[in-house]
């Protein structure tokens, strides 16, 4: 239950159930054990999925020293856990240390479970994804290639781990630019997982999400709001109005609104989307606080002077 308040972005719900369990398990099985360390982790994600990176990293620490002390440094939970961390640094920008805990997750996984085993590749994966954000894009082609060729080796073309690295790959050829490529890309990645999970899987809705976003990128703003309608329409259905995924397309969406001039409706979609963010991840989180600075920005530029005004309390200075 905990897991599926999780994936609809229901966190304090996710939270509670979690410490209700943690709670049941280390008296009936003691601190150090598996599953209570299970559950220790699942907190920590939910902290990374809120942006509480701090705890997050307090709640991986507490679960590694854990795996560390009952099943050693190799072993596979334990090296989950050090790829888990990796994550937190990477979604803190940190990405100089997001590599290094990556590195050492990799090293362990090729050689407790070998070079192409789906943890092993899962971490490759993410490491392209640092290179990505850093803009070494032909390192993370290089790095998502290697992944893609050991899915394909060990799942097969049509498996949704190999799919999620071509969506991936995609997104680096739209960064660089290579907007056809990266259509092509994703249109791969789209049938696939159409085939595979069906026209509203969260990671279907995904990768025409990203369809949109190199759409807006190329001018073409029109179609851009009609792959952005579709994303939006599978994320309502499937994930709930105020699911993180759903709220940043209604954002993607107000932002096109207010390249076209349409500063009405941009403000009535972001305002949406700030709603949203504060009452899934609060006011602080750098979500609701971008949403906040594009809809003052707005409100500046069409001399709705005292609207803006009105908002700028609400901005914080992030600290380091």
């Amino acid at each position: 239950m905990a897991l599926v308040f999780g994936n609809q972005g229901q966190y304090q719900e996710a939270l509670g159930l979690y410490e209700r369990e943690l709670a049941g398990r280390e008296k009936a099985l003691g601190l150090d054990h598996p599953d209570t360390l299970t559950t220790v982790c699942n907190m920590a994600s939910v902290f990374n999925d809120q942006g509480q990176y701090q705890k997050a990293v307090e709640w991986y620490e507490r679960a590694l020293a854990g795996y560390v002390k009952t099943m050693g440094v190799d072993h596979p939970d334990t090296l989950r856990t050090v790829n888990n961390m990796a994550s937190v640094f990477r979604n803190q920008g940190q990405h100089e240390k997001a590599l290094e805990w990556y590195e050492r997750a990799l090293v362990g996984f090729e050689k407790a479970l070998g070079v192409d085993h789906p943890d092993t590749l899962r971490t490759v994966n993410n490491m392209a994804s640092v290179f990505n954000n850093q803009g070494q894009y032909e390192k993370a082609l290089e790095w998502y290639g290697r992944a893609l060729a050991g899915y394909v080796k060990t799942t097969g073309v049509d498996h949704p781990d190999t799919l999620r690295t071509v969506n991936n790959m995609a997104s680096v050829f739209r960064n660089q630019g290579q907007h056809e490529k990266a259509l092509e890309w994703y249109e791969r990645a789209l049938v696939g997982f159409e085939k595979a999970l069906g026209v509203d899987h969260p990671d279907t809705l995904t990768t025409v999400n990203n369809m949109a976003i190199v759409f807006n990128k190329q001018g073409q703003y029109e179609k851009a709001l009609e792959w952005y309608g579709r994303a939006l329409s599978g994320y309502e259905k499937t994930l709930g109005v105020d699911h993180p995924d759903t709220l940043r397309t209604v954002n993607d969406m107000a932002f096109i609104f207010d390249n076209q001039g349409q500063h009405e409706k941009a403000v009535e979609w972001y305002g949406r989307a700030l709603s949203g963010y504060e009452k899934t991840f609060g006011v602080d989180h750098p979500h609701t606080q971008d949403t906040l600075r594009g809809l003052i920005n707005l409100h500046e530029r069409t001399g709705q002077t005292q609207q803006a005004q009105s908002l700028q309390p609400r901005l914080y200075t992030p600290r380091n």
